[in-house]
């Protein structure tokens, strides 16, 4: 144990004085921790174990994820959605359903060995994108403002969308439900997680705001303390609603929302702790990733699985997002823009972690395809983010490349 703590400590330690040096070339800290974790793993110099520690790594991966829905959601400026509601809204509500049916039916023609509800998890995980790999696109100002808010919404709100959806399939796929009336009595278990979690995420997130706003009021709160309430208020959330049979990932999204709306004037500097605690559990995440998830998952190689990422990352994204955008004023590589800049990341590898741990027949070649479309991703969507970013932006300038998609 002690062992693990000093490879990850120092790991950290080294990391985080090169950061800034490696964030400014093309590869991300993704690729990095991955190919970490897959180096001292047990296909590597198997200097870490994960043998008795399955349900710590799946709570951790977890709480990793409750954190960043309950901040993106936080931090998700709904102003913005207001002034350019049309593309975020399009590509939630159109292409995001669109992305998981066509995700569905390329995979039930490629993996014919996987049942329905597998292959339905399949497309579902791999559905989401991350905010975080996309940051080289959405921080770029020469982008126009609308495609780089829109992608950013998209990006804090698809993966809270796509929890129930998951646990539906997952339901299902595990047969907590039998056969008879199987889609009745899963969606019946789906809402009452939905509803537990919306009800523990909203009430807990109210009380906690009044509390912070009367802190706030009465000079309790200090410098060094402001920095604990939101991860606290993640974590209780998260804990709450599992302890009482909801879904915590819908009470951490839900609350996210309600402290973004109630606490507009302060939530910045309530968040930048909450969103630095995140990154460094997504960075253990990430090398668990390739210790634990890309180590099972290797055997189940093949060339159907690589083909599938492929098509996750184009058609069966872009496909989608160009449907869903007709009839806005985006040109065809506006569209094509936006299609490609949707990097598979965090939220795939915790739902591949929470189906892995499911114990499902076909779980090695789920966790494959998984690992091949996120690990392709962080590598093309580096590669290609800052030249084509920054190409795209002078075109759009120079009104070539219009991709406004406000009207």
């Amino acid at each position: 144990m002690y062992l693990d703590l000093v490879i990850f400590a120092v790991f950290i330690l080294v990391y985080s004085t090169v950061a800034g040096a490696i964030e400014r070339t093309w590869i991300s800290g993704a690729i990095i921790f991955t190919a970490f974790g897959l180096l001292i793993g047990p296909v590597g110099l198997d200097l870490i174990s994960f043998k008795a520690d399955r349900e710590a790594i799946k709570v951790l991966a977890e709480l990793t994820l409750a954190l960043v829905l309950f901040t993106d959601a936080a931090g998700a400026d709904l102003g913005v959605l207001k002034k350019f509601e049309k593309l975020p809204v399009r590509l939630l509500l159109v292409g995001l359903p669109l992305t998981i049916l066509l995700g569905f039916g390329v995979g039930a023609i490629l993996f014919q060995k996987l049942s329905l509800f597998e292959v339905a998890l399949l497309a579902t995980m791999l559905a989401p994108t991350d905010a975080a790999l996309g940051k080289a696109v959405v921080s770029n100002e020469t982008v126009p403002n609308a495609v780089r808010q829109g992608l950013n919404v998209e990006s804090g709100l698809n993966d809270g969308i796509c929890v129930p959806i998951l646990f539906l399939f997952l339901a299902l796929a595990t047969g907590k439900v039998d056969e008879g009336g199987h889609w009745q009595l899963a969606l019946k278990l789906v809402v009452e997680e939905i509803g537990i979690g919306l009800a523990v995420g909203l009430l807990l997130t109210l009380l906690a705001v009044n509390l912070l706003k009367l802190a706030r009021r009465q000079q309790w709160l200090t410098e060094t303390w402001i920095q604990v309430p939101i991860v606290a208020l993640a974590i209780a959330c998260f804990a709450a609603a599992q302890f009482l049979g909801g879904s915590g990932f819908i009470a951490a999204f839900s609350g996210g929302l309600l402290f973004g709306a109630l606490a507009k004037q302060h939530r910045e500097e309530f968040l930048l702790a909450a969103e630095s605690t995140g990154n460094i559990m997504a960075l253990i995440t990430w090398v668990i990733f390739g210790a634990a998830v890309v180590s099972k998952a290797i055997g189940n190689f093949s060339w159907i699985v690589v083909l599938y990422a492929i098509l996750s990352l184009t058609l069966i994204r872009m496909l989608p997002v160009f449907f869903s955008l007709s009839g806005l004023q985006a040109n065809t590589e506006g569209k094509l823009f936006i299609g490609w800049f949707g990097p598979r990341g965090l939220a795939s590898i915790v739902f591949a972690v929470i189906v892995v741990n499911a114990n499902l027949p076909n779980d090695g070649t789920l966790a494959m395809a998984v690992v091949c479309t996120v690990i392709l991703s962080i590598i093309l969507h580096g590669v290609s983010a800052n030249p084509w970013a920054g190409g795209f932006g002078e075109r759009s300038r120079r009104g070539q490349g219009d991709a406004s998609t406000g009207g």
